[in-house]
């Protein structure tokens, strides 16, 4: 007697190169009388896992850039960098594309600094993780807000990280 054919499957988010995803096994024997039905109930669980996978990685990512942050922070306190800093004011939407513009700023001064080590390759992979589609969403740019020195920067980029994370947490 032999197994049914199976079908295994590595989900890895877009943007997460490192990832080990979450395997599934798909057990092809349900539908053996249409490949085309088999193909089709593939494409939808892929669909929904990855989707619910990939929330669960952008969290994660979040987590992982603060651990790089603390990291990275001694390496950079000493710059005399003045950085736009955009403050949230309610606008949970904005949360994001202004986490762009921190990590943005933060690689200048990481550049200017000239620090090159793990955590700084994970700030600047953090970017990739981050929605393509933000570009619409309507916020005032960061250059209108004021700047700030390197130690205040930090300041409110933690301030944004944990209000993603408490706005993640109220979401679950």
């Amino acid at each position: 007697m032999t197994a049914p054919p199976a079908t295994l499957v590595q989900l890895v988010c877009p943007g997460d190169p490192g990832a080990t995803g979450a395997q599934f096994q798909l057990i092809s024997h349900l539908y053996q009388g249409s490949h085309k039905a088999q193909v089709w109930l593939c494409f939808f669980v892929l669909s929904l896992l990855s989707t619910f996978t990939c929330a669960v990685s952008a969290h994660d990512s979040d987590s992982d850039l603060l651990i790089c942050l603390t990291n990275v922070t001694p390496c950079i306190e000493k710059s005399d960098a003045m950085l736009y800093a955009p403050s949230m004011n309610g606008k949970e939407i904005c949360q994001t594309i202004y986490l762009k513009c921190y990590i943005l700023e933060l690689i200048m001064v990481l550049d200017e600094e000239e620090i090159d080590n793990d955590d700084t390759r994970c700030i600047r992979d953090f970017i990739d993780t981050l929605n393509p589609e933000l570009n619409l969403v309507r916020c005032p740019p960061c250059e209108i807000y004021p700047l700030k020195n390197i130690t205040e920067f930090m300041k409110s980029l933690n301030n944004l990280l944990e209000a993603r994370a408490s706005l993640h947490a109220d979401k679950m």
